[in-house]
């Protein structure tokens, strides 16, 4: 089974270190010392990691091979992934991988099916699950506890209680579409007139 742990970006330094975007909520077993990579493109890979380290919040990796700043620019944009064993869980039952994850049926509180889950998308400050729904569609659903309340592998589904709007978006509820006229407009009794004076 192949996970994605990590996404290249800018060189840093000139001896070859590169900053990584995680993608994995195990970095230091993931994307530690010795880490064999396998990497998208291939043709980039696959690549060892030689050295790890953080700097002013980001990850910084060195890949056996990669010596200087021109080499470590080149593989700016790779995706790294890695080989994981697929009857392998997380260390924290509220932790999921994504291949636990996809094919799970989706449906609300009360039974009632919305659809598929099809892809868990990485995003740096939320995860968001795509969910197919029976009409083709798809919606994006953030993957968070008050919203996903429930993931139960055992039965192959996944329970939602979403807000109004996000799976059928006639259901959505506008801003302001609720606020009251000012008491002193046209419809305004004498009244408030007064009170407004």
């Amino acid at each position: 089974m192949q996970l994605v742990v990590g996404k290249i970006g800018r060189a840093h330094g000139i001896r070859g270190d590169v900053s990584v975007e995680v993608r994995t909520d195990e970095p230091e077993l993931r994307l530690g010392p010795g880490a064999v990579l396998l990497t998208d493109p291939a043709s980039t890979g696959p690549l060892t990691v030689e050295s790890g380290k953080v700097h002013s919040g980001r990850l910084l990796l060195r890949f056996a091979g990669v010596k200087d700043r021109n080499a470590a620019e080149a593989l700016r944009g790779t995706v790294l992934i890695a080989e994981v064993d697929p009857e392998e869980t997380p260390d924290d039952p509220e932790e999921y991988y994504d291949h636990q994850l996809i094919g799970l049926d989706v449906v609300l509180l009360d039974g009632t099916p919305v659809g598929e889950l099809t892809e868990v998308v990485h995003l740096p400050y939320q995860d968001l699950l795509t969910v197919r729904k029976a009409d083709g569609t798809e919606v994006l659903v953030p993957f968070v506890t008050r919203i996903v309340p429930v993931i139960d592998l055992e039965n192959q589904r996944a329970v939602i209680d979403p807000p109004g709007g996000l799976i059928d978006p006639a259901g959505a509820e506008v801003a302001g579409s609720e606020a009251e006229e000012p008491v002193d407009g046209p419809e305004a009794s004498a009244e408030d007139r007064e009170e407004s004076e």
